[in-house]
Order: C-alpha cells, then sequence, then structure tokens
C-alpha cells in the first residue's frame, strides 16, 4: 500500500478524492499497488463529508509522517505551495501538482530536486487540464526537434469569444454570463487578460526546449478589446478569433507570445469552441500533432492529477526523466516576428482604401452592413516593428489584431 496526502480540498483536490475513490479498483491495478489517501489538509473542517476523518489542518503532521510517499499539491498560488513542495521533495516524498504558477516558476528547480532524491516531481494537470500534454512532450515526442506549439489553452477565454461569434454580443455581456455559469472568476484578470495562458505556454516552452522559458518575458495580450464589430469583420475576412499562446522556433530563435489571433479554418485550432482547448505541436520528425479535450474542470484536471500518481507509485524509487534545465533561454524579440495584421479603422472605405495601401502596401479590405464610420482591413505579411511604425501614419485606428493562417 502507498500513502499519499492531498493539500488542498478545494475543486481540484475533492476530485481528486472523487476519482480515487471512484476507480479505487482499476486505479490500484494500473498502479501496481492500493492508494491510500492518509491525509488531506485543508484549513476548513468538512463535517458529514467522509473525508473529514483524514483532514489534518497542520502541514507538518504530513512531512513527518515516513508513511507518506506521495504529496498531491492542489492548492493553487505560489506560496505556501512551494514551501510546502519543496520541503515534501527534501524529505523523500515524491510531488504531483496541477499548480502552473508554481511550475512556471519553480519548475525546473524542484525537477533538479527530485532527481537529486531520485524522486519525481510531476505536473500533467498544470496545463490543458485532462488534456495530456506534458507526458507526450516529455516521453512519445523526444525523438522530435519541436518547430511549434501554439494552443488554445484557457477556456474561459475561449468560450467568452465563442459566445461573441456565435450570439453577437460583447465582451462585457459574455463576461457577465461566463461568471454565472462558473467558468470566470470574480476577479477574471488572469484569464481574460492572458496571464493564466502565458504560464502555460511557458511550461511547454520549457519542456519543448528544454531550458527555462520565464513567463515575464512572454508578450501577452488579453481579449479585453475584442469587439463585436471585430468578430463581424473576422467572419467576413474567413476568420474566427481565438486567444492563443504560442512558441516558434523561426531561424534558430524562439518566439513566444500570448495574444488574440485570427485564424482560419485552415488552422486545426478553427474549431475548438466553448470551454475545450487545443493544443498544436509540430515536429522536425512527427510533423503535425493535435491534443484536443476538456481543459479545466473539476474531474478532467483531477484525473490528469491521478495519472501523475499512478505514474509516481509505479516509479516509487525510480526518476522519470524530465529534460527542462534551469539555464534560461533567451526569447527572440517580438519586434522581428513576422505575420499579418487585421485593422479596423474610422471612415469609409471608399474614402480610405487608398491611403491604406499607400501605408501599409496592398489590402484586403471590407465595409459591413450596420456598422458605419468603420471599415477593416489585412496587411501583407510584416514584422511587428514595421506594422507599429506604419501604424502611426495612418489616424484613427481602433483596433489590430494578428492574423495567422
Amino acid at each position: 500500500m502507498v500513502n499519499i496526502a492531498v493539500l488542498g480540498y478545494g475543486t481540484v483536490g475533492s476530485g481528486v478524492v472523487e476519482v480515487i475513490n471512484t476507480n479505487h479498483e482499476s486505479i490500484n491495478k494500473k498502479a501496481g499497488q492500493e492508494i491510500n489517501i492518509k491525509y488531506v489538509l485543508d484549513l476548513r473542517d468538512f463535517p458529514g463529508d467522509p473525508v473529514q476523518e483524514k483532514i489534518v489542518h497542520d502541514y507538518n503532521i504530513i512531512l513527518n509522517d515516513d508513511e507518506v510517499s506521495i504529496v498531491v499539491e492542489v492548492m493553487g498560488g505560489v506560496e505556501p505551495a512551494y514551501t510546502f513542495v519543496k520541503s515534501a521533495l527534501e524529505r523523500g516524498k515524491s510531488v504531483a501538482t496541477s499548480n502552473k504558477e508554481l511550475v512556471a516558476k519553480h519548475g525546473s528547480e524542484l525537477i533538479a530536486l527530485a532527481k537529486q532524491k531520485n524522486l519525481n516531481f510531476l505536473f500533467e494537470a498544470s496545463v490543458g487540464g485532462g488534456i495530456p500534454i506534458i507526458r507526450p512532450l516529455n516521453q512519445s515526442l523526444t525523438a522530435d526537434e519541436i518547430c511549434e506549439i501554439t494552443g488554445i489553452l484557457n477556456g474561459t477565454t475561449n468560450f467568452i469569444l465563442t459566445k461573441m461569434r456565435q450570439e453577437g454580443s460583447e465582451f462585457d455581456d459574455v463576461l457577465k454570463e461566463a461568471q454565472a455559469l462558473g467558468y470566470a472568476e470574480r476577479n477574471p484578470a488572469a484569464d481574460v487578460e492572458g496571464y493564466d495562458a502565458c504560464r502555460k505556454i511557458a511550461i511547454l516552452s520549457s519542456l519543448a526546449y528544454g531550458s527555462q522559458v520565464d513567463y515575464e518575458d512572454i508578450y501577452t495580450e488579453g481579449i479585453t478589446k475584442i469587439t463585436a464589430k471585430d468578430i463581424a469583420f473576422a467572419e467576413r475576412f474567413g476568420y474566427t478569433i481565438k486567444l492563443l499562446g504560442s512558441s516558434k522556433r523561426v531561424d534558430g530563435h524562439i518566439y513566444c507570445m500570448v495574444a488574440p489571433t485570427m485564424i482560419s479554418d485552415a488552422n486545426p485550432l478553427y474549431s475548438v469552441n466553448g470551454v475545450f482547448n487545443g493544443i498544436f505541436v509540430n515536429g522536425n520528425v512527427l510533423g503535425d500533432v493535435m491534443f484536443y479535450g476538456s481543459g479545466a474542470g473539476k474531474l478532467p484536471t483531477a484525473s490528469a492529477v491521478v495519472s501523475d500518481i499512478v505514474d509516481e507509485v509505479k516509479h516509487l524509487h525510480t526518476n522519470i526523466m524530465t529534460t527542462w534545465s534551469s539555464k534560461k533561454l533567451e526569447l527572440a524579440d517580438i519586434s522581428s516576428s513576422r505575420k499579418r495584421f487585421y485593422v479596423r479603422a474610422e471612415g469609409r472605405l471608399t474614402e480610405r482604401q487608398e491611403e491604406a495601401e499607400a501605408v501599409f502596401g496592398p489590402v484586403v479590405a471590407a465595409e459591413l452592413d450596420g456598422i458605419s464610420g468603420e471599415f477593416a482591413f489585412i496587411t501583407e505579411v510584416m514584422s511587428e516593428k514595421e506594422y507599429e511604425e506604419k501604424a502611426q501614419k495612418f489616424h484613427g485606428i481602433l483596433n489590430r489584431i494578428r492574423v495567422d493562417k
């Protein structure tokens, strides 16, 4: 029997307990041993819940119990999670976590500590919820040199953009609906400003390229400036708008970015709608691979955590190799990144198209019935720096969005 302790009995923590209790026979069979939840750490009590008999309020009870082999951290946030996880590894306990903030900030250090102690620090649920992506990057795709990872990595923003497109609604109205349905927090900044997706693409990039990618270095732009007009113009041009986290190797340079992007139906992420996530990976040997599924939620995320627990039970005294060096990867300046740009501007198309082409070069332009005094156009491929320089010479720009294939 292998004893585990779960840190946190919130959404994911209660899901982990539920998954283990519901599927205990098949999980134990796959693990090769019985998995027993000995402790659940939380500040609260849960009278009437069977978990109450396992509840402890002092982490040291878990830390000092040599019978506990695996600690499951599902508290969220950097502290006290980092302190708890580091001390668990130092005391000879493997760790499974769903905590993207912790992994993005301290992943390389905790992986190195686990390796030194012949333990494991696994974090499948930290990116994409229930979608298996960490393990494929770490094991299945090791023969490939990763050229690109691009993903819809946040279910809340994807839900909002999908509803805006389907209903013609404005951002603020759909955000309120997302909050009412429990898809968005009362303070939704982590989602709608792109911070959540930024941490996730930092983790994926660090694994793909084997070196530390600091999320603070990644250009990040959220969806708060996207309007119903932009959605309508995107459809007119044959595109949909998604918040993408992307990491691309171009001519030996790595570009990382989180930003709203227009994509066509030729892109495999085009049809990923609602709260679902999709992650596209391109390798130089395998080619294109797509991962799709529930990117968040209690049970999908808990399922990924439990898969890590099973892996750690099967490798109790053997480190599962993870390539993630603490050496920092210097990202390329996005000013040299090249793409097309959608521009929505004041004025009539008939009056300003020549001006737009004089500044930006050849463009594809359009007006829409029902939207007076505004038009939009898509430029040819240019660098971010070139776009910014040209935009300074063209008055009345209301919004701009990057355009991908």
